[in-house]
């Protein structure tokens, strides 16, 4: 008796307050250690047993699972008991006696013992239970709103009923606890208004909840998930709660939370790096495949070199024990590690290929681009797949299913659909959204593809499926009339067809929802520009004011991808001094909690515009920071932490050269020098022409350099000097090879000055510049590109920039008229 109460001290105060009569029963009760004592109590028992004494038996029952580990449970067992039926038979017929504290703690209590969700004990219980809805307190209102979710009861009437209990009762609600079980149950009934109202009153009560209340915290974060809103004041007062009981976390916690910030994309260097130390000590403590796919999935991603084979090495010796869930678990895992094991990706592949009837569309989807990515070859697995995704598709009526079979199909080898199935596309068109469409559309470019380069043919039907796509897309903007909803649909909008087709139209309904745009979703609107590279003024002039005017509104967190347009797009607001200054002067207090890769991209940014706070500088370039940035780069992809790297690397550069007050040193020569060892230099097709035309306007190859490197490690296309009388000079020695590695002719160090030029001789660099470095609507210089230009002039060149707009122009059609222009940028003078 003493185990089981140390074990459930919640359940031993929950009955020592009974009613005489039911204490010398009840007591019996709690003195079982196993399921069969308490089964042969029930037999002896059952023609007395009162309605409290059923509570309490089915509590016991599942105080006895609770303390297996899952794998162990006998669940069945203990529902195929005869005494578990005669249990509920006693709880059906008293169930009218029952008070209401005692009907909910039985509904809850027969789901936890494995009861049939819709058995007929269950049915009654919900039903007796909703007529009895509205006199439930809040707690028991959560308690009952949990059991209609083990149901997957979230969009029934019942469920319906709560929310508007919660909506009329909330003012006087006070428990955190039991309204962050409803506001997770509830969430896919309520409107945006009342979402609103939830996440306030959330702030509100928060600091009445204790610090070491993970699970309230954890629910708050699953709601902000399920809204799909990332509300930075909450999510960051949820992971204090985290940080502060890490060492408490389990293995199924930490899973979790990880997987919620990664849906709202919110970033906590600080809990990655905790949760990474707490998952890497318990690689050793589990040994059943349950628990040890569910560390793999989490740990995998982040793991080092060494943890990663240990954990690859331990998953392939369980791998004949993975069920199909926990196979597939692996492979996505895998494929975010980028795993090159070939012996464990065939062992994966195989089991998914036993198990591969039993998998829904968007599991063979999962299955398909993780096979693909990680480069497998087995023909028998990709035809098996591709006959399952037909034979989906055929009979598929769901918009959403259907565009996921599609696009499965379009990335296996050699892909291909039947009349059968394009009538069944065309079929579910008028009832797309955005999301849907853009998958079709990216599928059919690539069937389009393949045919043109394997087949060398296109058929009219492709064409014609891509005009009705193109049709229903642009219908659906001009119908839109709520920001929100539409971004929705367009934030993983990407691709050529988005972009040809509906990008203009896009930004005409985004100019018509303009005053919608608030500080809620201006984060939102800026970063569908920067993605886009399209330059709208209007839309970045109106993301400028609503900042100037709810400034406190935003949270610092939301500051990059605000200011990332302006910086990407080359764009000065009006009033842009005090827009950035605002911008700058909110992240003060913030420096040392943002992420050292937020920092540098914050700083890479404001740099670009030509903005260099001081603070934020000094935050960025001192040892503490750069060894915190270090040990972050040891968590993120190979990709991204080689994006953080260069980008750091241009700051620095950035500093010295525009501002060299701040002494700033520089310590990029070595990872420079590593970079363009890997450079290829290799020219296109432009860049030869001009590089063979220059050497003819110039008087030979050896008056142009090609692929040049500049002190800090700029490259440029080409150079030439010229003398004060405006004449070229030669170079000591020149055998230029088209395509050789970039050289650097200057001084190794970074020194500016001192480089040897005749007196009144300037350096000339010419860049041809393709459409990659322009706005994708105008031809306007982006941030990157006017940097540059910036930069090379510091170093005293004289800069002349190629469109490519101009180069490939009718006006520049022939070689004389190059030769012309060429000759105009260089020496200000046109035929020779």
């Amino acid at each position: 008796m003493l185990r089981l109460r140390a074990v459930c001290p919640f359940s031993w105060r929950a009955f020592q307050f009974r009613s005489c009569s039911c204490k010398p029963l009840i007591t019996e009760m709690i003195k079982c250690t196993d399921e069969r004592q308490i089964f042969d109590l029930i037999q002896k028992s059952k023609a007395i047993l009162s309605e409290k004494q059923v509570e309490c038996a089915f509590n016991i029952l599942w105080q006895f699972q609770k303390q297996k580990t899952s794998f162990l449970k006998n669940v069945e067992c203990v529902r195929d008991h005869p005494q578990f039926i005669t249990l509920h038979n006693l709880a059906t017929s008293q169930m009218e006696f029952m008070n209401d504290d005692t009907l909910v703690n039985v509904l809850y209590l027969t789901q936890q013992c494995a009861t049939e969700t819709h058995g007929l004990l269950v049915e009654a219980l919900v039903t007796e239970a909703w007529r009895r809805l509205e006199r439930f307190d809040i707690n028991m209102l959560s308690k009952f709103s949990f059991c209609l979710a083990n149901q997957h009861l979230y969009f029934s009437p019942l469920m319906g009923k709560i929310a508007d209990i919660v909506h009329r009762k909330l003012e006087t609600i006070e428990d955190l606890r039991s309204l962050s079980i409803l506001m997770v149950n509830i969430s896919s009934l309520i409107s945006q208004h009342f979402q609103d109202q939830l996440v306030n009153k959330t702030e509100h009560l928060f600091d009445t909840i204790d610090s070491s209340q993970v699970n309230v915290a954890r629910r708050i974060v699953k709601f902000l998930r399920n809204i799909k809103y990332s509300y930075y004041p909450l999510l960051e007062r949820c992971n204090t709660v985290f940080l502060s009981n890490m060492n408490h976390l389990d293995l199924d916690s930490i899973s979790k939370i990880l997987s919620l910030y990664h849906s709202l994309q919110f970033h906590s260097f600080e809990f990655v790096k905790m949760a990474k130390k707490r998952l890497t000590e318990m690689i050793s403590l589990f040994n059943h495949p349950h628990s040890f796919v569910k560390l793999f999935v989490a740990l995998g991603p982040m793991a080092g070199p060494e943890e990663k084979e240990q954990l690859k090495s331990t998953i392939l010796l369980m791998s004949e024990e993975l069920t199909s869930q926990q196979a597939l678990a692996v492979m996505g895992a895998m494929e975010e590690m980028e795993s090159r094991n070939s012996h464990l990706n065939k062992k994966i592949a195989s089991i998914l290929h036993k198990h591969l009837d039993n998998y829904k569309p968007i599991e063979l989807l999962k299955i398909t681009r993780a096979l693909i990515f990680l480069h497998f070859q087995n023909k028998e697995l990709f035809v098996k797949l591709r006959e399952l995704l037909h034979s989906y598709l055929k009979i598929s009526v769901i918009p959403s299913e259907i565009s996921i079979l599609v696009y499965a199909l379009s990335i296996l080898p050699s892909p291909y659909l039947d009349e059968v199935e394009v009538s069944r596309i065309e079929a579910v068109l008028p009832q797309c959204d955005l999301t849907d469409l853009n998958s079709f559309a990216t599928s059919v470019l690539r069937w389009i593809h393949y045919d043109r380069t394997y087949l060398d043919n296109t058929t009219g039907k492709q064409l014609k499926l891509l005009q009705k796509l193109d049709h229903y897309g642009l219908q659906r903007l001009q119908k839109c009339t709520n920001l929100n909803l539409l971004w929705e649909e367009l934030k993983s909008l990407k691709g050529d067809w988005f972009a040809e087709s509906l990008l203009e139209e896009t930004v005409a309904t985004l100019h018509r929802l303009m005053d919608d745009i608030n500080y809620k979703n201006v984060a939102e609107i800026a970063s569908f520009l920067s993605r886009t590279n399209y330059l709208s003024t209007l839309l970045l002039d109106r993301i400028a004011s609503v900042v100037l005017q709810q400034t406190e509104k935003i949270h610092p967190f939301a500051i990059l991808p605000i200011i990332l347009p302006f910086s990407i797009l080359n764009y000065d607001p009006p009033q842009s001094d005090e827009f950035f200054g605002i911008c700058v002067q909110h992240l003060n207090s913030y420096l040392s909690v943002l992420d050292p890769l937020v920092l540098v991209f914050l700083g890479f940014s404001l740099a670009t515009l030509e903005y260099f706070p001081e603070d934020l500088l000094q935050a960025i370039f001192n040892i503490k920071f750069l060894a915190k940035m270090d040990s972050q780069l040891e968590l993120l992809c190979s990709s991204l932490s080689m994006r953080v790297q260069l980008r750091l690397m241009e700051l620095n550069r950035a500093v010295c050269l525009e501002c060299p007050e701040y002494q700033i040193p520089w310590f990029h020569d070595r990872f420079c020098q590593q970079q363009y060892n890997k450079d290829t230099g290799s020219m296109n097709g432009a860049q030869q022409q001009i590089y063979k035309m220059l050497a003819e306007v110039l008087g030979g190859t050896n008056y142009v350099k090609a692929s040049v490197l500049t002190p800090y490690y700029h490259k440029i296309d080409f150079e030439c000097i010229l003398d004060k009388r405006k004449k070229p000079l030669p170079y000591g020695s020149n055998s230029i090879t088209l395509g050789k590695l970039p050289e650097m002719h200057w001084e190794s160090n970074t020194q500016i000055t001192g480089s040897t030029l005749p007196p009144g001789a300037e350096r000339i660099a010419l860049e041809f510049l393709d459409s990659r470095a322009f706005c994708r609507n105008i031809p306007h210089l982006k941030g990157k590109s006017a940097m540059k230009k910036r930069h090379l002039e510091i170093l005293g060149y004289r800069v002349i920039q190629i469109p490519h707009f101009e180069w490939n122009s009718m006006a520049l059609s022939t070689k004389e008229a190059r030769m012309d222009y060429l000759r105009e940028c260089i020496f200000g003078e046109g035929k020779s």
